[in-house]
């Protein structure tokens, strides 16, 4: 789990990337929550997906935002962090230039910029949102959202009612193509005190199964 620093838009940012020993290993970014709350990208959440995802054999990283931890900068209301994102991006796409593939996943305010990341690189294949802040942010820019993904959200949050994100889901699987594999865990809150487990097997499923498919996809090609 090397640690790395690379040239984000305010300074430079700090990150942990794992890299697969796989030829032309999918790559996968995952982020923290909000920075002005205590998020880092050591979040048990955060850290928990990026474990998965190098579990599957994915080349990983997750970083911590501007003015969080070794990241030079200042918190930017989540704009400059959505340009930090991309220039992680940019650096593991520059390391893995032949990848077989691109996942962005975030929790909570992680999952917002995740999302915006989502329409603005047209080469992210897959993501996950886990307790997507839809109470808080305007989630109105997915449209159209470019592809399907996996959101999760706790039935007790009382950070998130849950019927926001019922609500952001149901709006985009009425949308051409896309199909949001929905979970909702019944008694968890906006912390998932006790549910790393029930996420990292969640994950696992959703993007096994999407990676399978793509296999058959290319195959049939």
């Amino acid at each position: 789990m090397p640690e790395v620093m690379f040239a984000g838009p305010d300074g430079r940012l700090e990150g942990r990337y794992h890299h697969s020993k796989k030829a032309g290993a999918p790559l996968a970014l995952v982020l923290h929550p909000h920075p002005m709350h205590g998020g880092t990208m050591n979040n048990r959440i955060t850290y928990t997906m990026y474990q998965t995802f190098q579990k599957m054999g994915f080349s990983v990283m997750r970083f911590n935002f501007r003015g969080v931890g070794r990241s030079q900068g200042r918190y930017d209301g989540g704009f400059g962090e959505i340009n930090d994102a991309a220039a992680a991006l940019d650096w593991m796409q520059m390391v893995n230039p032949n990848s077989g593939g691109l996942w962005i996943a975030g929790y909570s305010f992680g999952a917002f910029v995740g999302m915006q990341l989502l329409m603005r690189r047209p080469e992210i294949s897959g993501w996950v949102s886990i307790a997507p802040p839809a109470a808080h942010y305007d989630f109105g820019f997915l449209a159209p959202c470019p592809t399907g993904g996996l959101m999760m959200h706790g039935e007790l949050d009382d950070m998130v009612p849950e019927p926001s994100v019922r609500k952001l889901v149901d709006k985009l699987n009425t949308q051409k193509g896309v199909k949001v594999d929905y979970r909702v865990l019944a008694d968890a809150d906006h912390i998932f005190a006790n549910h790393v487990d029930t996420i990292a097997e969640a994950v696992e499923d959703h993007v096994g199964m999407k990676m399978a498919a793509r296999q058959m996809a290319l195959a049939a090609d």
